[in-house]
C-alpha cells in the first residue's frame, strides 16, 4: 500500500471557503471572520451565545434520513466523521487519526481512529461505529434516500436492493481503532464525502435503544461533534432548537462557543427586525431588503454551490410533461436575469445549466463546467411561444393549467409567483396556479410524486459534476419528476465506471451528459443561490462550504 493524503484527479477543484462575513459582491466586511482553526479564537470576549435565524424547520436529524441543507448543517456541528473539511474546504482527519492509506488501485482504504474520540455520553467512538452506521444507511428497511452514495462502496449496490446481507458492504472493523474500506471502482472525490454527513459514525445501542423514536428529539440521540443538539422537539415541526458545547469532544479547546441558538422565522423582514433590535445575530434577507442593505457594512453575499431548479411530474404514462416542446416553452417563457436581479437581489446568478459554476475545472485547459453548456436557458419569448404551440397541438389542447408545488419562504413565494406571472403572460391558454407548503411538506410531496411541477434544488455534497448528473439517472430517488434518457444513463454511467479512471473522458461524458438533460429541458434550472445575511460584526470564524454540509461553527466565537 501507499500513503495518499488527500487524493483526488486534476478535474476536481473544491471551491474555496466562503466565510459569511468575508467581501462579498455588494458589501461585506474580512475583518468579522477569523477561520484560523482556533488560533484566532483566543479573542474570544463576552457571552459566548450565537444566535441564528434560519428560513425552514429542521426535517430531520437522523444521520441516515437527512436529505436537506437546514438537517446537514445542524448535524455537521453535533457529528464528525473520518474526516472534517477545514476553513478552507479541504478535508482534514477528525474522527480518523490520520488521512487514510490507499492501495496502488485506489480500491481500499486503511484508516486509523483517533483514540481519544468519544460520544456525548463518554464512550469511546470505535470502528464498529462507523461499520454500523454505514450498513443501516445501505440497508433498504432504511429507506435513505441517500442510500446511493453507498454503492460506491464494494457490494452497495447490491446491499442497498436487498440482494445482499448488509454485512457484505465493503467495510470492515479491522480493530476496535483502525477500519479498512473497499471501493467498487476509484472514487475521485471520496476523501470529501468522508466528510460528509451520511457517512458519520452512529452506535447500534443508541439506535436500537429508541428504536422509531431514534433522533425524533435532541434526547433520543448521543452526538461526537463539537456540540450536541438541544432543545430539539421533533423533525419538521419545531422552530427553535440549540447547539450546546460538547465537553467530550477530543478538540473541546478549539470550541469557544458555548451555545448556538437557532430560531426558524420565513418572513425576511421579520428577521432583520430582530437583527436590528438585537435580537439576533445572523439573519437571512432577500429581494428587496437584501437591495436595501447591500452597503451595510454587517451585510454579507455568500455564493453556494447550490441550483434552483422546477421539475415537471412525468411519472405516469400519460403525463403531458413528457412533451418536450411543452417543457420547453415553460423554461424559454422565463426571464432568468430579472429574476436574479429584480425578484432575488441576493446576490444569485442566472444558471448556464445544471452544474453550479466554480464548482469543478476541466483537466485539459481549467475550463469551468458551467462554460461548457450555456445558452439554453436563455429567456425568449418568441421561442416559448413557438414551442408552445406545437406542444399544444401535439397534446391536442388549446388550454393548460399547471400548479408549481413550492416552499412557503417569503423569497420563494415571490420567486414562484413571477414564474407563474411570466408563464401567464406568455403562453396564450395556459393557467399556473402555486401552492406554497412547509419545507417539510415540499419534501414529502416531492418525495411521493405529489404534484404536477415542484421547485426545488441541490446543493453539491462534493466538488464535482457528478454530484447534480447522478441525480436524474433513471431510477435515481432525487429524480422526483422521473426523467429518463437511455443515452443520458450510459453517459453518465460511463462516466462513473468505464472513464472513471481517465480524467480527460470521464469529463467528456459529464459535458456531453449534461448537454443531453438540457437539450431534453429534463429539469429547468433557475438559478445558482447565493445567500444575503447580516451578520454581527462581534462574530468570527464561521465557516460555510460550498459543497458538502454548508456552515461549520467549530471555530466561531463571539467578540464583543
Amino acid at each position: 500500500m501507499k500513503r495518499n493524503s488527500v487524493k483526488k484527479f486534476t478535474s476536481i477543484v473544491l471551491l474555496s471557503t466562503l466565510t459569511l462575513a468575508a467581501c462579498g459582491s455588494t458589501g461585506g466586511s474580512s475583518d468579522s471572520t477569523d477561520t484560523s482553526g482556533g488560533s484566532g479564537s483566543n479573542n474570544a470576549s463576552g457571552e459566548q451565545l450565537f444566535r441564528v435565524v434560519v428560513q425552514q424547520e429542521m426535517p430531520s436529524a437522523d444521520l441516515s434520513l437527512a436529505t436537506d441543507t437546514i438537517s446537514f448543517s445542524a448535524l455537521n456541528n453535533v457529528y464528525e466523521g473520518l474526516y472534517r473539511l477545514d476553513e478552507n474546504s479541504k478535508p482534514q482527519p477528525a474522527g480518523a487519526a490520520e488521512m487514510a492509506e490507499v492501495s496502488d488501485d485506489n480500491l481500499t482504504y486503511t484508516i486509523k481512529l483517533r483514540e481519544d474520540a468519544k460520544w456525548s455520553n463518554g464512550d469511546p467512538v470505535v470502528a464498529d461505529d462507523y461499520v454500523y452506521a454505514w450498513q443501516r444507511t445501505a440497508n433498504p428497511e432504511t429507506a435513505a434516500e441517500y442510500a446511493y452514495l453507498f454503492e460506491l462502496v464494494k457490494n452497495g449496490a447490491a446491499v442497498s436492493a436487498g440482494e445482499k446481507e448488509v454485512s457484505e458492504l465493503g467495510i470492515k472493523a479491522v480493530s476496535d481503532y483502525e477500519l479498512e474500506v473497499t471501493l467498487e471502482k476509484p472514487t475521485p472525490y471520496f476523501d470529501y464525502l468522508l466528510a460528509f454527513p451520511s457517512f458519520f459514525p452512529q452506535k447500534q445501542s443508541v439506535v436500537e435503544e429508541h428504536g422509531k423514536e431514534y433522533a425524533t428529539s435532541s434526547d433520543n440521540a448521543i452526538y461526537n461533534g463539537p456540540f450536541t443538539l438541544t432543545e430539539f422537539d421533533g423533525p419538521g415541526t419545531d422552530t427553535k432548537w440549540s447547539y450546546t458545547k460538547n465537553d467530550e469532544y477530543w478538540d473541546k479547546d478549539t470550541v469557544k462557543l458555548d451555545k448556538i441558538s437557532v430560531d426558524v422565522v420565513k418572513e425576511a423582514p421579520t428577521s432583520l427586525n430582530l437583527f436590528q433590535d438585537g435580537q439576533a445575530d445572523d439573519v437571512i434577507l432577500n429581494g428587496e431588503l437584501a437591495q436595501q442593505m447591500a452597503n451595510d457594512p454587517e451585510f454579507v453575499s455568500q455564493k453556494d454551490g447550490r441550483t434552483v431548479y422546477m421539475e415537471l411530474n412525468q411519472r405516469e404514462e400519460d403525463s403531458p410533461y413528457h412533451n418536450e416542446n411543452l417543457r420547453k416553452a415553460i423554461s424559454y417563457a422565463i426571464d432568468r436575469d430579472a429574476l436574479v436581479n429584480s425578484i432575488l437581489g441576493d446576490g444569485s446568478i442566472v444558471s448556464q445549466g445544471l452544474v453550479p459554476s466554480e464548482l469543478s475545472f476541466s483537466p485539459e485547459d481549467n475550463k469551468d463546467f458551467s462554460e461548457e453548456n450555456k445558452s439554453v436557458l436563455s429567456h425568449d419569448a418568441d421561442k416559448a411561444k413557438e414551442y408552445w404551440e406545437k406542444a399544444k397541438k401535439e397534446l391536442g389542447i388549446e388550454t393548460f393549467d399547471m400548479d408549481i408545488v413550492h416552499d412557503d419562504t417569503d423569497s420563494t413565494k415571490k420567486l414562484t409567483e413571477y414564474i407563474q406571472g411570466a408563464l401567464n403572460d406568455t403562453l396564450d391558454g395556459i393557467n399556473v396556479t402555486v401552492t406554497p407548503v412547509p419545507f417539510s411538506v415540499r419534501l414529502d410531496r416531492g418525495n411521493s410524486g405529489n404534484f404536477e411541477a415542484i421547485m426545488g434544488g441541490w446543493g453539491a455534497d462534493y466538488a464535482d459534476p457528478s454530484s447534480f448528473l447522478d441525480l436524474f439517472v433513471t431510477g435515481n430517488s432525487y429524480n422526483r419528476g422521473r426523467y429518463s434518457n437511455k443515452e443520458y444513463d450510459k453517459l453518465v454511467a460511463d462516466s462513473n465506471t468505464t472513464h472513471a479512471a481517465d480524467p480527460d473522458a470521464r469529463w467528456a461524458d459529464m459535458v456531453a451528459a449534461e448537454k443531453v438533460l438540457m437539450d431534453d429541458m429534463g429539469v429547468i434550472p433557475m438559478y445558482q443561490k447565493s445567500e444575503a445575511h447580516m451578520r454581527s460584526s462581534k462574530v468570527k470564524g464561521v465557516v460555510a462550504h460550498a459543497a458538502g454540509a454548508q456552515y461549520d461553527y467549530k471555530w466561531t466565537y463571539i467578540e464583543e
